[in-house]
């Protein structure tokens, strides 16, 4: 168990909420640190970044190709641009995306905010289900959604000072409760145990991390040992700790507010096979569909992201196990 997990629910708040806080602060650290975004900057919180440094923010409109395009050449010019819009339209220009910026690996940061259900209201036209998996199948593309805001702040301060390449960060609308205590240390590629189990495993990402400790908890009380990991990088993955758990847990489960085609949930499978892991794998996530509006409590329960639908789905899943026969 990280010895960072401090968790308290009386203090909530979006990634994108914090991202756009730790952005300003990281701005005035670094002045080749340019920001883009394509008229979305209130709702991607950049526009605290805008107000503090005009000169080096660029409304590019409703243009995220144009958007793209600009920020490869500002980081082969040497600058470090964070481009920012809902995670539906940026991954949607991917053929932009692949050549502009995965092509010639240029040092960017593409925001997604407004990730999965968890956006509500909207609707599914702007929400972001199949984005992972399209930024994962792009080379040399680092993939990361945190899973609180203390841990998006860490994130954002290690992509403002040290990494070097494209990455895809994803991020929510709604508000997330926070996880970490202020000293966590937020590790590229790896993965976080929030808590030690010996029976199941969860392994969940973003703005579903929470719900599925909770769970966890729940299933404690039917006699159920479960550990549960925090994904905050899905590429690269860390293959190491999944071999680990799958070897050492009966079960695995893993949770996402997207696809399970192309997501967390596949990138898992894929570590499974390649290392000829035969232990089963229930993916909890978006099932091959399109979202649809509502409330974000609501959405979470029909599609089975709520606390108590992911206690139901890994409980009935580890009843299986026990039956005989299997």
């Amino acid at each position: 168990m990280t010895k960072y997990l401090k968790v308290n629910p009386s203090v909530q708040k979006a990634s994108r909420t914090a991202f756009g806080e730790t952005l300003v602060h990281m701005g005035e650290k670094h002045p080749e640190i340019v920001v883009l975004d394509a008229d979305l900057s209130v709702s991607t919180k950049s526009a605290g970044f805008a107000k503090k440094f005009p000169d080096r923010f660029f409304h590019m409109g409703i243009a995220e190709a144009n958007m793209i395009g600009t920020a490869a050449g500002l980081a082969l010019s040497g600058k470090t641009p964070f481009l920012c819009s809902f995670g539906c339209f940026v991954a949607g220009r991917f053929e932009t995306i692949r050549i502009s910026i995965a092509y010639n690996q240029v040092n960017a940061r593409i925001m997604g905010t407004h990730a999965g259900l968890g956006i509500g209201e909207d609707g599914y036209t702007q929400m972001a289900l199949e984005d992972i998996a399209l930024m994962r199948s792009l080379p040399g593309m680092g993939v990361l959604q945190p899973g609180d805001p203390v841990e998006t702040r860490k994130m954002i301060e290690y992509l403002s000072s040290h990494h070097k390449g494209p990455v895809y960060v994803r991020l929510t609308r709604q508000n997330l409760v926070s996880l970490f205590s202020e000293d966590y240390e937020f590790e590229y590629g790896k993965g976080v145990v929030l808590k030690e189990g010996k029976d199941i495993a969860l392994l969940a990402t973003g703005g579903v991390v929470y719900n599925s400790y909770v769970a966890s908890q729940t299933l404690e009380k039917e006699g159920i040992s479960s550990t549960v990991i925090n994904i905050h990088t899905l590429k690269p993955i860390e293959e190491e700790l999944i071999v680990h758990t799958a070897k050492s847990h009966k079960r695995l489960v893993t949770v996402e507010d997207h696809n399970i085609i192309g997501g967390l949930g596949s990138a898992v499978s894929e570590v499974l096979a390649e290392n000829g892991i035969g232990t089963p794998l229930l993916r909890i996530g978006v099932e091959d569909i399109y979202g649809e509006s509502g409330t974000a409590e609501n959405l979470y329960e029909k599609y089975g992201l709520s606390i108590n639908k992911i206690y139901e789905k890994t409980l009935q899943f580890f009843q299986e196990s026990n039956r005989p026969g299997r």
